[in-house]
């Protein structure tokens, strides 16, 4: 599947749908890496403008967990184990971008991080993540 082809995957999901996802930018299996565009709509927002953390956390662990599934063909679902957000700014509607990459793989077990951007390129929040790596089930 093409990043186009994997997009349209992803945006037909309801769970993708609720979270404002977009697009997929780019990803490199080779470096184990990913970057997703989501959108940060009103309705993910409390306080006015500021997006709830729940969907800063969403975006960059989406991002973690399919920098693992690429590098394995999607023949395996990262299981967080231990997930670990510090916010550094708010979000705010409008386009963010989350980057992650695979620290570590290995068999059973991923050491993942994360970023989440805003459209002008200041840093929001870090992440890192353990994953526990399970067999996806055959469809």
């Amino acid at each position: 599947m093409d990043i186009e082809e994997r997009s349209q995957h992803m945006r037909e999901q309801p769970l993708f749908q609720g979270m404002g996802f977009s697009r997929i930018l780019d990803f490199s299996k080779e470096e184990s890496s990913i970057r997703l565009e989501y959108i940060a709509e009103r309705r993910h927002c409390h306080s006015g403008n500021i997006v709830q953390g729940g969907y800063v956390t969403g975006w960059i662990d989406s991002a973690m967990a399919h920098s693992v599934m690429i590098p394995t063909n999607f023949e395996f679902s990262p299981l967080t184990l231990e997930l670990k957000i510090t916010f550094l700014k708010s979000a705010n509607p409008g386009p963010v971008i989350a980057e992650a990459r695979v620290i570590k793989l290995g068999r059973s077990i991923a050491f993942v991080e994360g970023s989440l951007f805003d459209n002008a390129g200041n840093l929001i929040a870090k992440g890192t993540s353990t994953n526990k790596l399970v067999p996806m089930p055959k469809q």
